[in-house]
């Protein structure tokens, strides 16, 4: 048995073609494969009762009488334009989807690239933290030569002052 072709098949196949020929030819197909399959025991002990005519489904001829009927009429109208409406929104769905997971791989990389930058940045705050302290090291080291001098040479002027006073006493 071959597999029923959906309305949505079928326009893909002849896009020039409108829905209701479309659903003839749906149709068409319906009643020639209804056509092929075999009475049962129940329909061949119906034919003693009511002839029916070789070759035609019951239930085919029942849903041909039904079709033509105002109700179904309405109700077959009201299921195109519901089934249309439902593939207007699957495409969109179907749209709104992949433009989602393109703006997700599209975020993901620009995390990706803020973690490695802020990686970077962490490793030259850590490098830059490690140069100040070895330059605070360096600068305290260089105050303390500085204070010894300034003793030294304080001590050098106390000594110099004390001998031009001894000098100037003495004469000179």
């Amino acid at each position: 048995m071959k597999k029923e072709k959906t309305i949505h098949e079928l326009v893909k196949e002849f896009p020039d073609r409108s829905y209701r020929e479309l659903e003839i030819y749906r149709d068409a197909d319906r009643n020639e494969e209804a056509s092929r399959i075999p009475l049962t025991e129940s329909q061949k002990s119906q034919e003693d009762l009511e002839p029916i005519s070789k070759g035609v489904c019951v239930t085919g001829a029942l849903r041909k009488d039904l079709m033509g009927s105002r109700e179904y009429q309405k109700e077959h109208t009201l299921r195109q334009e519901a089934e249309g409406e439902l593939s207007i929104l699957k495409g969109i769905e179907t749209n709104r989807v992949k433009e989602a997971l393109a703006r997700c791989d599209h975020l993901s990389l620009e995390l990706d690239r803020i973690k490695k930058d802020n990686v970077n940045l962490y490793s030259r705050v850590a490098e830059l933290i490690e140069v100040n302290e070895s330059h605070q090291k360096l600068n305290g080291k260089l105050q303390e030569g500085l204070t010894e001098l300034e003793e030294e040479n304080k001590k050098l002027h106390d000594h110099l002052d004390k001998r031009i006073d001894n000098a100037r006493k003495s004469g000179m």
